[in-house]
């Protein structure tokens, strides 16, 4: 009946043997879909459950071909096929409302979650983002990458290389999209992951031309495994050195020399003579007679006044000293010469004063290097330029020094002549009987007694030669 297209007929007889199979078919055939769902579920195959899907697709009973649908998707070998069935005939919406409501089985897989990631990248892209942050552990993230990446979507790529750990091209990826990709915090927080090092400085490129406000930021956060040295020589480049200035401050703590000479050519060019002087004071890994030498030429005098610093801290006095003179920085010379000590320097300073008629400031030098100065050539350079008055107190106090040390040396002479006449008058008594080699313990035993020795040459006898027992020690 059911191959003559009898399909009453059929359906009584299917219907009476219990062929639920068949009977489905039928039911089709006849157009009774609700039927055939009903059938199809007591025959409980996968065959059936096909048949009767792919009937009601047809027929665009896309309720009923649903809940055959949902019978299907469970089985990963038969997913494929019905997916190509409804996209092949355009039904995309009903496909995905199909895969959405299979979502919540309990034997939903991955392919399903997959396939619907990949529907919703071709058909509807602002609910991928969504699926994918929801089930992105339960998709295959390799078949779902190809897809964003032909569809162009990039902020979802990069979500996806990130949980795949492809740190490397997450960040690629966001480089070549700044537009739709970038996001500052992700973006910070990926660099860090990377492998090749060799993208920091892409990204320190990529913010210098998209983002540059936001440079100093990526610098802080890539400090720990920057090359600092390469850093600085690629702003150095760029010419835009001035443009990261806090992170150079950040990071001079590690007292890298291309820091320390990239801040202090900044400051300079600020003209920022304190923290200049600050920089050197606390790093001094720099070349620091280059950095005199340019210093001594500038037109301001506190730069000027730097430089003799640096000279007089790598032991240039004399450099030193002549650029304080020529700046009339005459503190900072009378200091340096007296930190020298250096006797000529000291003098030849004091003699310009003199000829430069300063003679305030050959006063005050007179104190400032007391102990480096010969009182006698200081008293022949008041006398001959007749400012007496003005060395006057510096020879007082050289005068009342000598008397001190005077007075020392005699009351030293007069405690030592005390007691070398006490050690004179002493009677050399011991209170105690001294151990000596010769003197034995008093407890032991007298040894037997020798013959008395016979006088030389027939000469009188030595005192205590005579019988008896010998003495031990000293006797007076």
């Amino acid at each position: 009946c059911f191959d003559n297209k009898m399909y009453e007929a059929a359906k009584l007889l299917y219907n009476n043997v219990s062929n639920y199979a068949r009977l489905a078919i039928t039911l089709v055939h006849l157009g009774e879909y609700q039927g055939a769902v009903d059938g199809a579920r007591k025959a409980n195959s996968t065959k059936t459950w096909k048949e009767v899907c792919f009937a009601c697709v047809n027929n665009e009973e896309f309720r009923l071909a649903q809940m055959c649908g949902l019978h299907i998707v469970v089985h990963a070998d038969e997913l494929e096929e019905l997916i190509n069935y409804y996209q092949d005939r355009g039904f995309f919406e009903e496909l995905i409302s199909l895969l959405e409501a299979a979502l919540g089985l309990e034997r939903a897989h991955m392919g399903m979650f997959t396939e619907l990631a990949i529907l919703y990248s071709k058909f509807k892209p602002e609910k991928m983002r969504e699926h994918l942050e929801l089930f992105w552990s339960r998709v295959n993230i390799p078949k779902v990458l190809r897809a964003a990446e032909q569809a162009h979507l990039w902020p979802e790529l990069v979500f996806l290389y990130d949980k795949y750990e492809e740190y490397d091209n997450a960040i690629i990826a966001m480089m070549n999209h700044p537009t739709e990709a970038w996001k500052e915090s992700q973006f910070k927080d990926i660099i860090t992951k990377v492998a090749n090092i060799e993208l920091y400085y892409k990204a320190i490129q990529f913010y210098l031309d998209f983002k540059p406000l936001l440079l100093n930021d990526l610098l802080m956060v890539l400090t720990p495994r920057l090359d600092h040295t390469r850093a600085v020589n690629f702003f150095i480049k760029v010419k835009q050195i001035s443009l990261v200035k806090p992170y150079l401050r950040s990071v001079q703590k590690n007292n890298n020399k291309a820091i320390n000479e990239a801040l202090n050519n900044l400051l300079i060019e600020e003209e920022d003579y304190q923290g200049l002087q600050a920089s050197i004071d606390g790093y001094e890994n720099f070349d620091n007679i280059m950095l005199a030498q340019r210093l001594e030429k500038h037109e301001l005098i506190e730069f000027r006044r730097i430089a003799a610093y640096l000279y007089k801290g790598n032991n240039r006095w004399k450099q030193s000293v002549d650029l304080c003179k020529k700046d009339k920085l005459f503190k900072d010379a009378m200091c340096y010469a007296s930190e020298s000590r250096d006797t000529g320097i000291a003098e030849d300073l004091i003699a310009w004063f003199l000829e430069n008629q300063y003679h305030e400031c050959f006063a005050a030098s007179l104190f400032q290097c007391y102990d480096l100065l010969r009182p006698d050539v200081i008293l022949e350079l008041a006398w001959r330029h007749n400012i007496m008055d003005f060395a006057m107190p510096y020879m007082i106090q050289v005068v009342r020094e000598y008397i001190s040390k005077v007075d020392k040396l005699e009351q030293a002479e007069n405690v030592r002549s005390e007691e070398e006449q006490k050690a004179e008058e002493r009677p050399i008594v011991f209170a105690e009987p001294q151990l000596m080699l010769t003197a034995g313990p008093s407890n032991m035993m007298p040894p037997p007694q020798a013959p008395s020795p016979q006088p030389p040459y027939g000469g009188p006898a030595y005192p205590g030669m005579g019988g008896g027992v010998p003495t031990y020690g000293y006797s007076m």
